[in-house]
């Protein structure tokens, strides 16, 4: 990957770990942990040029976004923020957290958030913008920008189509955090483990993404974004034109022979 032209180059870390299935998984931290890995406007935008280099990338089979140490991210720089001189900066400084999120949703590829600690106004953002979300019981979650004199914007309007309008609704009115458990109940997250855990539920996801089809992957992480925008009808074409694209090549059927292989040893195991 090219250098990353920011005064905190090691303020994001990249690891590269090849998968004997084939292609390569990312693993993005945010190397933050003395300050909840809070991110600055600098750090917030060169994870948005990471991710959006990573998505160049034809053999990566998905992407797992962390932080380091106990916490996820704890948000934006609050000291930073309290300094910006006057509206246009403050704007340059939320567009750098939308552009973190968008590469996110931009990846080619599925991009699991592993949530352990803080996870809170931008940070919560940028989860929300991952494709999926294991959390562990101490996780914590909330949009307190009310509490600091700015609404919750960018990419907090997604957060009604996971949790709901009103859960959606009294974390950006009250600022208050709320349980992992209680994130989990309201759907938020997809899995909630105990923290020793964490790292063996977000392995089960990345083997699953890596035995899949990598181009039916791709296919797949396209037509949900398809999916937010468009009717049921049309979103139900979209989906037969990408079945349509999956057979262009000879992925479908390597895989489905492959399959029917296993189920006849299987079945002649069984047999003897």
């Amino acid at each position: 990957m090219a250098t990353h032209e920011f005064e905190r180059e090691d303020l994001i870390l990249v690891r590269r770990e090849d998968r004997a299935e084939g292609g390569w998984v990312a693993y993005v931290t945010v190397n933050n942990a003395a300050k909840k890995n809070a991110l600055p406007v600098e750090g917030r935008a060169l994870l948005a040029k990471i991710m959006t280099e990573l998505a160049t990338e034809p053999e990566l089979r998905c992407a797992v976004l962390t932080g380091a140490g106990e916490d996820f991210i704890g948000g934006a720089n609050i000291g930073q923020m309290s300094e910006f001189p006057d509206p246009v900066v403050a704007e340059t400084g939320s567009k750098t957290t939308h552009h973190a999120c968008d590469s996110m949703r931009r990846m080619p590829v599925p991009v699991i958030a592993r949530i352990d600690g803080y996870c809170l106004g931008a940070g919560m953002e940028i989860a929300t913008s991952c494709d999926m979300r294991v959390a562990t019981t101490r996780a914590r979650f909330g949009m307190p920008e009310v509490k600091y004199g700015v609404p919750s914007g960018m990419e907090a309007c997604l957060i009604p189509r996971l949790v709901g309008w009103g859960k959606a609704m009294e974390l950006v009115f009250t600022g208050e955090m709320i349980s992992a458990e209680e994130a989990y109940h309201f759907g938020y997250v997809e899995k909630l483990v105990a923290p020793e855990d964490l790292d063996r539920q977000t392995e089960t996801w990345v083997r699953a993404i890596c035995e899949a089809g990598p181009r039916a992957i791709r296919i797949q992480k396209e037509l949900c974004r398809d999916w937010e925008q468009m009717s049921i009808s049309d979103a139900v074409q979209a989906g037969v034109r990408a079945v349509g694209r999956a057979h262009t090549t000879d992925e479908p059927k390597r895989l489905m022979t492959a399959w029917r292989e296993r189920q006849r040893r299987r079945r002649e195991a069984r047999g003897s």
